[in-house]
């Protein structure tokens, strides 16, 4: 600890120093910046980027139909053919490490319509447990059940921009009727879901209605355009997608090694490679903000270095009269904590300052998207991590300084 007088002392010598100081500074205060800016940035990509995986679950995939890449039991290669509901039977079965088998139907450019708006938007076909896959964000009333299933009840889901341009004026629209080409559904729900991993269109654009219903509305019959699967806990998705693309495979008289003809997207490679995306960005973000840290530290303690030799006067006579050399220590580490800490916590509130103007940039409707800022301990490791450059920077000039002695000191002079 160091008294008023000593504090003030500092004040003096950091001042009679001030452009040197300042430039010395600067790079502490640059150095800093980078650092919480880097991380508080990289924090706010992230959040950005998952909310364009918000609510899908991480272990899943998806099946579709391809034309047949293989000939097989007497036909020729290009062959079309579709999955039916049978289909999901068979996963069931034969394949038991899946948890969730949900089939999903769609159709594209149907015109939604309620009094004099419109909206060109994409049906789908979905069963309750499809919400287990893409979880919906509901704002308004519920996700299709399983009474709607049975009971080919003619109501929908509406996704956001549906919503907006269906009922411009707002409020809760469960109850209303909206009209699919020439049949109308009552509007059970609104969907605000606004990820961007969606499946046969986005969210925000679509129309869910029971998957029953749409099989018969649109003449579909029993086939199937896509199956969402999710596997049971501790099964990993790639370990069975040979077994469910010779499930599919046998029943429609297809190479079971046609990976191409039976399409297994497995959207657990995607979450992990943006897993090992992050943890890379993270790794060179504290690499840049540490680097520029060490680099400010270096300069902090050359501007010492110099500042003791143009003292060699002053110090000299202190000790002739008496100061320890803990005094001398003490002195100079005390001014290289005092330069690294004020310049350190300008970088902190400058840093905080930009993140938030960035945070303002990236909100809709009042609420924002994503928060760049860093958390209460960062900031706290930071300013520690200051403090302790700030006695590193100041070892050696210290060391410097209580080498020297009077003599020496008076002969220089």
């Amino acid at each position: 600890m160091i008294d008023l007088d000593s504090f003030h002392e500092l004040l003096q010598t950091l001042l009679r120093n001030k452009t040197r100081s300042f430039l010395t500074g600067f790079g502490v205060f640059w150095g800093v910046f980078m650092l919480v800016a880097l991380i508080g940035g990289g924090s706010g990509m992230k959040e950005l980027l998952n909310k364009n995986f918000e609510g899908f679950a991480t272990n899943s995939a998806m099946i579709w139909e391809q034309a047949t890449t293989k000939p097989y039991h007497g036909f020729r290669k290009g062959r079309y053919w579709s999955l039916t509901t049978g289909d999901l039977q068979r996963l069931r079965l034969q394949v038991p490490q899946l948890d969730v088998i949900s089939p999903i139907n769609s159709k594209w450019g149907v015109q939604a319509v309620c009094g004099d708006q419109k909206y060109s938007s994409n049906v789908k076909g979905l069963l309750p447990e499809y919400a287990l896959v893409e979880a919906p964000t509901m704002y308004y009333g519920r996700f299709i059940n399983e009474m709607d299933i049975a009971q080919q009840r003619k109501v929908c889901v509406i996704g956001k921009k549906v919503y907006k341009t269906l009922f411009p004026k707002g409020g809760d629209p469960c109850g209303e009727l909206i009209r699919l080409d020439s049949v109308y559904y009552t509007v059970i729900g609104v969907d605000y879901s606004s990820g961007n991993m969606n499946v046969n269109g986005s969210a925000e654009e679509s129309v869910s209605i029971p998957l029953s219903l749409m099989q018969r509305a649109f003449n579909m019959g029993d086939n199937i355009e896509m199956i969402a699967i999710t596997a049971r806990r501790g099964t990993a998705i790639s370990d069975i997608t040979p077994r469910i693309r010779e499930v599919i495979a046998r029943a429609h008289d297809i190479d079971p090694t046609d990976e191409k003809a039976v399409m297994v997207f497995n959207t657990e490679v995607l979450f992990g490679l943006l897993d090992n995306l992050f943890s890379g960005v993270d790794l060179l973000i504290w690499l840049v903000g540490i680097g520029t840290l060490l680099a400010g530290a270096i300069g902090v303690s050359n501007i010492m270095m110099v500042t003791v030799k143009e003292r060699t006067t002053e110090i000299g006579i202190r000790r002739a009269i008496g100061a320890t050399p803990r005094v001398i220590l003490s002195q100079i580490i005390s001014e290289s904590i005092l330069l690294t800490t004020v310049a350190g916590m300008s970088g902190i509130l400058f840093a905080v300052l930009i993140l938030q103007m960035m945070e303002l940039g990236f909100t809709e409707d009042g609420i924002v998207q994503s928060h760049f800022q860093v958390s209460f301990w960062t900031a706290i490791g930071a300013a520690a991590l200051l403090a302790a450059l700030g006695v590193l920077a100041g070892l050696a000039p210290a060391g410097r300084a209580m080498a020297i002695k009077p003599v020496d000191a008076m002969r220089e002079d």
